[in-house]
C-alpha cells in the first residue's frame, strides 16, 4: 500500500466527499445502515489491513478504562502505569495514545496485543455498525485514514450523484 499516495488522494478528494456526507444524510437511516454494511463487507475483501495499518501508524483510539485495565493486565503492569506509560488525555478528556505510531505495532503491522485491543481498534473504521446517520462526521475524517473507507465513499459518490 502506497500510504503517501493515498494521503494526497484522500486529501484531493476530502470537499467531494464532504459533499457527499450531506447527501447521505438524507438517506433513509436503516437503508443508510444497510449500504455501508454492503460496502464494508466488498472493501474489506479487496484490502488486507496488515498491508497497510495507517490507522495504527497516523491515529489513536480512545482507551476506555476496561480496554485499560485488559492492556494492563495483558502487560502485567498496574492500569496506573499503563496510563502513565502510554497515555494522555486528549481535549475533550479522553485517554489515547502519547505518539503514534501505535506503540503495539510491529514492522510486520501487526498488533502486539491484538487479542486484548482497545474497543475502538476492534471497531474501527466503524463502517458495518448500526447508526450510520450518527458518524457521518466521523466516517468522513476516516476517509484520511483507512482506504478502506475512502472506496466506500468514492462508491458512494457515483451511487448519489445529484
Amino acid at each position: 500500500m502506497d500510504l503517501e499516495n493515498f494521503r494526497q488522494k484522500s486529501l484531493s478528494d476530502y470537499s467531494y466527499h464532504k459533499k457527499l456526507r450531506t447527501r447521505l444524510r438524507k438517506v433513509k437511516p436503516k437503508v443508510l445502515d444497510e449500504k455501508f454494511a454492503t460496502a464494508h463487507e466488498e472493501q474489506f475483501e479487496k484490502i488486507d489491513c496488515l498491508e497497510c495499518a495507517n490507522c495504527c501508524k497516523t491515529t489513536s483510539p480512545i482507551f476506555l478504562q476496561i480496554d485499560i485495565d485488559r492492556l494492563a493486565k495483558k502487560l502485567r503492569m498496574k492500569s496506573s502505569e499503563f496510563i502513565d506509560t502510554y497515555l494522555h488525555r486528549d481535549e475533550e478528556g479522553d485517554f489515547v495514545l502519547n505518539s503514534s505510531p501505535c506503540p503495539f505495532l510491529g514492522n510486520d503491522n501487526k498488533c502486539f496485543v491484538y487479542e486484548s485491543r482497545p474497543k475502538a481498534c476492534r471497531e474501527y473504521p466503524h463502517t458495518n455498525r448500526k447508526n450510520m446517520h450518527g458518524i457521518l462526521g466521523l466516517s468522513l475524517k476516516n476517509t484520511l485514514v483507512c482506504p478502506a473507507v475512502h472506496e466506500i465513499f468514492q462508491d458512494f459518490s457515483k451511487e448519489f450523484r445529484k
